[in-house]
């Protein structure tokens, strides 16, 4: 099954300043209108492997096959086969017990005016929508957890010594419970899927000036979002795709 409308997207991942290994791993399927961002973790040769893992078997699990699979259902599908996938790679390699990775995945269904977005982990999925900046994704963080149940405020999470602790994540664990969530789409939406190498280090009001003032250049967009995030510190692997149809 193919789309009906071509897609432009740009995909771009960087080793960041602080890290010698990439543990980030992104991946599309333009014709299928999916498109992954992994963020691997379990030390260099763990997180490489979950992340790259991961994202080949949720592409492989996610392409349409026929119009009677609900998108809804490909996608959780798929984040599980990819779970598995990880998690059985790890009990057979002792030297990669204990990696996983967070997803975060985007399908465009243009024929019904939606998109889709899967998710495990803070891996995030954004929209651009004229002014409007969105996060559509929720982060599966210990910290904005505590944020959506009123414990913490925003601010406070920011700040927090734990907000680098993720309560869930693809492979770290024989089950896993991805998010999967339908949006209304229009034409000239602009998203973004990234690693938190990004997020860590811009916040999502200079996500979004940034890609409000180069949002039509998309290559321009991702190289600047990488070299801010590097400026900004580069504590970590950065990864962005960014998708318009």
């Amino acid at each position: 099954m193919s789309r009906r409308s071509p897609v432009e997207f740009v995909m771009l991942t960087d080793v960041g300043r602080s890290r010698m290994h990439n543990e980030d791993a992104c991946a599309a399927d333009e014709a299928s209108g999916l498109f992954v961002v992994c963020d691997g973790m379990g030390g260099a040769a763990g997180g490489e492997v979950a992340s790259h893992l991961a994202s080949r078997a949720f592409l492989d699990e996610a392409r349409p096959q026929s119009s009677e699979e609900s998108p809804a259902w490909r996608l959780d599908h798929a984040i599980i086969a990819a779970n598995h996938a990880v998690y059985e790679k790890a009990v057979a390699r002792p030297e990669l017990r204990g990696m996983g990775t967070t997803l975060v995945a985007l399908e465009i269904d243009d024929r019904n005016g939606k998109v889709w977005t899967a998710n495990v982990g803070d891996s995030r999925c954004y929209r651009l929508r004229c002014k409007d900046f969105q996060q559509l994704t929720d982060d599966h963080s210990y910290v904005d957890e505590q944020v959506r149940m009123g414990v913490l405020t925003p601010a406070e999470a920011l700040l927090s010594p734990l907000r680098n602790i993720i309560t869930r994540a693809v492979g770290s664990h024989e089950e896993v419970r991805p998010d999967v969530a339908a949006h209304d789409a229009r034409e000239g939406d602009l998203y973004l899927l990234c690693s938190d190498g990004l997020t860590r280090e811009l916040d999502d009001e200079e996500i979004a000036h940034l890609l409000q003032q180069r949002g039509d250049h998309l290559q321009t967009c991702a190289d600047t979002l990488i070299h801010m995030a590097n400026e900004y510190g580069g504590s970590d692997n950065i990864t962005v795709i960014l998708v318009r149809f």
